[in-house]
């Protein structure tokens, strides 16, 4: 069961999830949920809340790549997971891979973000 936005009419958002391990991205996509530390969680939940479809760009640190991306399928939870094995996780909460592939930074670098200074998408 999918939990859809109640505000359709706001922009879609996105976000990139660095991970310090590719083994927290492959539980990821095994077991569809994510979990990233509290200072995240208010911004997550509330693009959640208030645009139609909120994206999750994956990236493990120092990598030099994405690893794919993801719908965030549900708000985040109270609930914790010692699936990372990290007492810094916040809750977990639904995510819906849409392509697992490992992408060059080189291949965004046309990319610009407005909201941080138009640096490189990376």
């Amino acid at each position: 069961s999918k939990s859809p936005s109640p505000r359709q009419n706001v922009p879609v958002r996105y976000f990139i999830m660095k991970s310090s391990n590719l083994q927290n991205i492959d539980i990821s996509q095994q077991k569809g949920i994510w979990s990233t530390t509290p200072n995240n969680e208010r911004k997550l939940n509330g693009a959640f809340w208030e645009s139609s479809i909120v994206y999750l760009i994956f990236s493990v640190q120092g990598s030099g790549h994405f690893q794919g991306f993801a719908r965030m399928g549900s708000a985040i939870g109270c609930e914790k997971t010692q699936d990372w094995g990290s007492a810094g996780f916040g809750g977990v909460f639904k995510v819906e891979w849409i392509r697992k592939e490992s992408v060059p930074f080189q291949f965004a670098h046309h990319l610009l973000n407005p909201w941080n200074d138009n640096k490189k998408v990376q």
